[in-house]
């Protein structure tokens, strides 16, 4: 299988790594695509034996060019959001299967044009919904569909983005709405799409609260940083901010970005505090799915610590898991990732007493996910066959940010509760199939 990427910002090295190294036998990397000639160049050196004249490169501009020459069977997009629906429907009408980085899209005109043209030329979209195959969060699907809690009538999912990771979305792109659809769209897909595999069904109905409390002008002078600069790099308060991002003293950041900006001014590190900010920084959601379940989910982006927390109430108990993923935050670079005792799952059946249970373990980036999704991806053959059904297409995609797109609709409407087949009605938009 040949192919071909758009986007080789810090997403990207993950796909690049595995069609031109982990899984190189069966699949090549024809052609890396960017607005940024800089970061093209870069990553094009970091291809390993490209033979030849090297990898190809083309600046965006020239994308279709790319297809019609590189002739790629799939195209890796891994842009900034607001840029996905472009490189999916070009590619899709090029003839091209798509893969995408989470979320397929950020708003409902975008998913139309994505959904109008995945129908018309019969082409398929993978969404790398890469936190399905953490064998912790497999473990939870496995139970769930043995129907150990018995009817799962009601959900608690609480996920925290601590200080240093919660930080860097208020920094970049993620910081306006209409880049990244907001946190409720681009960091919560990965969790409302969880949601719906997990529960095997799809929302209905959505309601919402949502402000920015902490990543405030206001904050910043509570915080002594009067007098702080658009970014950290020349910042006059830089030195006693717990939050900046020294993107000189990082070879892989100064490299990637820094070096990059005279190309196509994209800043990496502005000011968390900024008055421009249109983005929320703590979210409550509240959902009715089809099958009945009620989902209560919330997410801050300054917590002292980074994880989740999830409990499935059921007919004949419930279900907790909890992940602690990095705690001790301070000073901007001290994360310390917990290493024992980080995943615990319980169950409680009704009657009984509450019983830890083993949970299933992986090794690799995000709980042992990416090795696992990497492989049904790119080496579907070596893989067993998937019982839990984790691969996703445009229809899934779709489900995972439509939560996240009702809810923004229901913050700007004052909390009002919005009905997603109505919402999918007003714009044209007709789509089955549930979530397994």
């Amino acid at each position: 299988m040949k192919y071909a990427i758009v986007g080789t910002g810090g997403r990207h090295q993950m796909y690049r790594e595995a069609v031109a190294e982990t899984h190189a036998e069966n699949n090549e990397l024809v052609a890396l695509c960017d607005v940024n000639q800089h970061r093209l160049a870069l990553s094009a050196s970091q291809v390993p034996d490209p033979g030849g004249n090297g990898i190809a490169t083309y600046l965006a501009a020239d994308f279709e060019k790319m297809i019609a020459e590189q002739q790629p069977d799939t195209v890796i997009i891994t842009t900034p959001d607001y840029l996905h629906d472009k490189y999916i429907v070009e590619a899709l009408r090029a003839g091209r299967n798509v893969m995408t980085e989470k979320p397929m899209t950020i708003d409902i005109g975008r998913l139309k044009a994505i959904l109008d043209a995945q129908r018309e030329t019969g082409k398929s979209i993978t969404v790398t919904f890469n936190y399905r195959y953490s064998p912790a969060r497999t473990q939870l699907k496995d139970l769930l569909m043995s129907g150990v809690i018995g009817e799962i009538t009601a959900v608690d999912f609480r996920w925290y983005l601590d200080r240093v990771h919660g930080a860097d979305y208020f920094r970049r792109w993620h910081r306006y709405k209409d880049r990244s659809g907001g946190l409720l769209v681009h960091k919560s897909t990965h969790h409302f799409d969880l949601l719906n595999w997990w529960v095997g069904s799809t929302p209905r109905s959505v309601s919402a609260t949502g402000k920015r409390d902490f990543y405030t002008p206001e904050m910043a002078v509570k915080l002594g940083l009067e007098g702080h600069g658009p970014r950290c790099h020349d910042c006059p308060v830089a030195h006693k901010c717990d939050f900046r991002m020294d993107l000189a003293g990082d070879e892989a950041l100064n490299a990637l970005y820094l070096q990059a900006e005279d190309d196509d001014g994209y800043i990496r590190d502005k000011c968390v505090f900024a008055e421009d900010i249109t983005i929320e920084d703590t979210m409550q959601v509240q959902a009715q799915y089809a099958s009945g379940t009620s989902l209560n989910y919330t997410l801050v982006a300054y917590s002292p610590w980074e994880g989740l927390e999830v409990k499935f109430h059921g007919t004949k108990g419930e279900l907790t898991h909890k992940h602690i993923e990095v705690h001790g935050v301070f000073a901007g670079g001290n994360r310390e990732r917990s290493e024992h005792e980080n995943f615990t799952t319980e169950l409680h059946l009704a009657g009984g007493l509450p019983e830890k249970l083993k949970v299933w373990e992986g090794t690799g980036s995000h709980g042992g996910a990416d090795p696992i999704m990497l492989g049904y991806i790119f080496d579907p053959a070596s893989m067993e066959p998937d019982r839990y059904g984790r691969a996703s297409d445009h229809v899934a995609g779709a489900w995972s940010i439509l939560t996240g797109i009702a809810a923004n609709q229901s913050i700007a409407e004052g909390g009002k509760r919005i009905c997603i087949d109505q919402m999918l009605a007003a714009a044209g938009i007709e789509l089955g199939g549930d979530v397994r």
